[in-house]
């Protein structure tokens, strides 16, 4: 009777003759990926397919370090590892230590290889980025020149603005030889004191356009002192020359868009700029002619004329207010003089006299107020109302006088 196995022992078995074969060991294998799964483990879980069959696969999280994509259904790919068996469930799989991608793929893996190399070189930094002119007027163009893309440039640009200059670098954009020759028309345009360098090729597959993400072209587009517009492809294209350079344009047409200025929408920005213009230095005009006014105004008053009848009224005003205050004081002065002359009036021997009373002098002109001022046989004179009268004392009588001259 033949020999009883364990599934157990025939697994073994069947893991430790994978293990002893040295292709098994270590194998590299292309198909398509299925049924890919990320696990919370880390672990990878995919299938790999052709059109001949199927194959499981894993690669686990110690081994993903150089995985730099991430794996997508209908990728096509090469693994490279070993085939061997799961003893639990008894089924041979591929565990992978490397994974990179198959033709176009391993041609995207490029692309961003490189494009991870030179963003952290600094080329893709806007610092670096040049603004591109708004009205150029003299345009570099690298490309084909039996291509769809300059067709479409020159079209645009008649459209648009008919004065615009367009100098053509006809270059090789797909091949083996494409990098180099785009590499030398951006040289070539760069040394022609042009206003902007559009760059770029119509659509293609990724291999079409590979040559717009070689890395001498970006490192010309990068040292080129014009501005530069890439232009490659679709919309939906992405090469290694967008980053780099100043501007990216979706399309060849949209590029010429946006490097040629409209020349009707010039002349119309220009007539309404012009208008601006009018309004703006009619409206500075009328505000400097109030400034001017008012400055004159106010020269008008400090001006000498003005000054000088200004402090004549002035003048004027003191001269009459002085004439009022002299004119109530001469008048107050005038009532106190004819008061007091009212006064003296009645104390003057004229008036006296006027009365009835008479002025007595010696022969001298001395007022006599007393007999003592006499003697007798003196001569004396007397002044009356309407006369002078000359006597001579013939008696002196002294006493008892007193108060008659007010009864007299």
């Amino acid at each position: 009777m033949a020999s009883v196995y364990t599934v157990g022992q025939v697994n073994t078995y069947i893991k430790q003759m994978f293990s002893q074969d040295f292709m098994l060991a270590n194998i590299c294998v292309k198909g398509e990926i299925s049924n890919c799964t990320y696990h919370s483990s880390g672990h990878i879980y995919f299938t790999l397919k052709d059109k001949t069959g199927v194959i499981a696969a894993v690669m686990f999280k110690g081994n993903r370090g150089g995985l730099n994509f991430t794996l997508e259904e209908g990728q096509k790919v090469l693994v490279t590892g070993s085939v061997n068996v799961f003893e639990r469930d008894g089924k041979y799989q591929l565990y992978a230590r490397e994974i990179s991608l198959e033709g176009a793929g391993l041609l995207y893996q490029r692309f961003e290889q490189l494009k991870t190399e030179l963003e952290e070189m600094g080329l893709f930094d806007a610092m670096y980025k040049k603004p591109i002119p708004k009205y150029s007027l003299k345009i570099g163009i690298c490309t084909a020149k039996t291509g769809a893309a300059i067709q479409d440039i020159i079209n645009i640009t008649k459209r648009r603005n008919p004065y615009v200059q367009l100098y053509l670098y006809s270059s090789l954009v797909q091949g083996a030889e494409a990098a180099v020759d785009i590499v030398n028309g951006i040289r070539y345009l760069d040394c022609m004191n042009l206003d902007v360098i559009i760059v770029g090729r119509g659509g293609g597959s990724i291999e079409d356009l590979w040559a717009f993400n070689e890395e001498i072209v970006a490192k010309a587009i990068f040292d080129c002192n014009t501005p530069v517009i890439s232009a490659v492809g679709h919309e939906v294209d992405t090469t290694i020359a967008d980053f780099v350079a100043d501007m990216r344009a979706p399309t060849p047409s949209a590029a010429a868009e946006l490097a040629v200025f409209d020349y009707n929408e010039y002349l119309i920005n220009i007539s309404h700029y012009h208008q601006i213009l009018l309004s703006e230095m009619k409206k500075n005009i009328d505000r400097k002619r109030d400034k001017t006014k008012y400055y004159e105004a106010r020269l008008n008053v400090f001006h000498p004329s003005n000054q000088l009848q200004s402090k004549k009224q002035y003048t004027d005003d003191l001269y009459t207010r002085l004439q009022e205050v002299f004119g109530n004081l001469l008048r107050d002065r005038k009532h106190s003089l004819a008061i007091y002359s009212e006064k003296l009036n009645g104390l003057s021997p004229l008036h006296r006299i006027s009365k009835g009373f008479a002025y007595v002098t010696d022969d001298m002109g001395k007022p006599l107020n007393t007999v003592e001022q006499v003697n007798e046989n003196e001569h004396i004179s007397m002044i009356v109302r309407d006369g002078q009268i000359k006597a001579k004392i013939d008696t002196i009588t002294k006493g008892g006088y007193h108060g008659r001259e007010e009864n007299h």
